[in-house]
């Protein structure tokens, strides 16, 4: 009896532990969806638990009076048509950017409101976009990303242009719990792309080079859901904070700069501050080295209501900041320093201060630590990083750090002398010049380098390269470049010696000639 016991609990333990397995490999959304792709057919309607379709219909008209808000009052002062890149002709016989065909109101019977919504009065004209033409001959379709309510796709148009597409995710947690509580798949793909088209909203109206560029968008029937929407935005790379922290602190802090405009443009916007809800790494992208926010769905622009300071508590997971309420019962700038503290916590504290240039470092130490006392508000900090910028480019932050003269190390990449004498040392170390040469091998790596095979560093003048390669034990000999970093710096590769010399038009090669 105790045998037969002891196997019908072993293979009822082995039928459970199948059963999970075959769970976890057949489990739908396992696999990234395709643009448009629907998983099946809803479930069952049910009344819900809070209030059925009535309280599914509420929720729609509250997110569609709030895109409706963030689309009056006409375009920003000097908005005029976006920047664009060309994207060539996208249909045959015809320009490449058409408008979007006429968004068609198909009311719904449970009273909220029509979908595609219309244009809300004093709706700014996009001028000409990227529609459902430009998407008929894509290639290329990449997934790149989901999250709680949209999926990102990477798609090449005709003639090459790679662009990033945006949908509601139909196997995303947004969609699938409202489902699971309304059981209306329409009335909730409604629901979840009021999110999508708030951002898009978003994006027209905070145009700005550190918000990612709207392209265009496309209305379209996708099987049992008519009209879906989807977005056709710039496309730039997700930000990995691991990678990042081993770029040089040159790139690292142009994205701390590019931050700090943002948050001044979205403190001071046509629409009043502007918060980011959700404010993480993975809601940027990087586009040619420059910072972009590309997710808006979760920001708001209206302050905290209070009726004293006790309710303007700014809480993050590590501490608390208690703001004042104005006479006029707004939490005084709760907006701006809740992004200010976020940048701090997921930004400066991390890239700014690591690797940077000696002389530098008290200046971005006292921009980190203002920051995350909140001490200062996004003017007095972009006004900061600004000044680092102006320091490092004009190459002021070597004065406390070389012995040579500004006017010497504004001139050091000019042809001179054969043989000379530069550096910080005692006993300066005298190099040869090389002109229309450069140094194939011969290569030692450092940190943080441009090459990872080699070491590859910006520098603003000669005497700066000098004084980098007398740091380094085993630096013998550079080659400058003719190309340079975002702020002008002239790149150089650093070698152990020079016993392979080849010509080279576009570089000069500098070898000691002694010690």
């Amino acid at each position: 009896m105790r045998r037969r016991r002891v196997a019908v609990a072993a293979g009822f333990c082995a039928s459970f532990l199948l059963g999970s397995v075959l769970n976890v490999l057949f489990a739908p959304g396992s696999e990234p969806p395709r643009p448009g792709q629907s998983p099946g057919p809803s479930p069952a309607p049910g009344p819900g638990r809070r209030g059925g379709r009535g309280e599914l219909a509420r929720q729609i008209r509250a997110r569609y009076e709030e895109v409706q808000r963030y689309s009056r009052g006409g375009p920003a002062p000097g908005a005029g048509r976006p920047e664009r890149r060309r994207l060539m002709d996208l249909a045959p016989g015809g320009p490449g950017l058409q408008r979007p065909r006429p968004p068609r109101a198909r009311p719904l019977p449970d009273g909220a409101p029509g979908w595609p919504p219309a244009p809300g009065p004093g709706s700014p004209d996009p001028g000409p976009r990227l529609g459902c033409a430009a998407l008929r001959n894509v290639s290329g379709t990449q997934y790149v990303g989901s999250g709680y309510t949209k999926a990102v796709y990477r798609v090449r148009l005709p003639g090459g242009a790679a662009v990033a597409l945006k949908a509601v995710d139909f196997s995303g947690h947004d969609l699938g719990s409202c489902v699971r509580e309304f059981g209306a798949r329409r009335g909730c793909y409604r629901l979840a792309a009021h999110k999508l088209l708030k951002e898009m909203v978003l994006l027209e109206r905070l145009r700005h080079p550190n918000v990612l560029q709207l392209y265009g968008y496309c209305y379209q029937d996708s099987e049992d859901i008519p009209d879906t929407l989807t977005t056709i935005t710039e496309l730039g790379a997700p930000v990995e904070m691991i990678q990042l922290l081993q770029t040089s602190w040159e790139d690292r802090f142009r994205i701390c700069l590019s931050l700090g405009r943002l948050l001044r443009h979205l403190a001071h916007s046509p629409l009043g501050s502007v918060t980011l809800l959700d404010f993480r790494p993975r809601q940027f992208v990087l586009v040619d080295g420059e910072l972009k926010v590309t997710d808006l769905d979760d920001a708001r622009v209206e302050e905290t209501p209070c009726t004293s300071s006790a309710d303007c508590v700014l809480e993050f997971p590590a501490r608390n900041f208690t703001l004042p309420c104005s006479a006029q019962g707004w939490c005084e700038g709760m907006n701006e320093k809740r992004n200010l503290y976020n940048a701090y916590r997921f930004f400066f504290t991390y890239l700014l201060p690591h690797s940077a240039p000696p002389s530098l470092r008290p200046l971005l130490d006292s921009i980190v630590n203002a920051t995350g006392e909140l001490t200062w508000g996004v003017d007095d900090t972009l006004a900061q990083l600004e000044k680092v910028l102006h320091l490092y480019r004009s190459g002021q932050y070597l004065q406390n750090s070389t012995a040579g003269s500004t006017a010497e190390s504004s001139q050091a990449f000019t042809p001179g002398h054969t043989k000379f004498s530069l550096g910080l040392h005692p006993q300066p170390t005298e190099y040869q010049r090389l002109p229309d040469s450069a140094i194939p091998q011969e290569d030692y790596r450092c940190w943080p380098s441009y090459h990872h095979g080699g070491c590859l560093l910006s520098v603003f003048s000669l005497a700066e390269a000098v004084d980098v390669c007398e740091s380094h034990a085993q630096c013998r000999a550079f080659v400058v470049t003719n190309q340079t970093t975002w702020t002008g710096r002239q790149l150089v590769f650093f070698k152990t010696g020079w016993s392979h010399v080849v010509p080279d038009l576009n570089k000069t090669t500098y070898v000691r000639a002694s010690g």
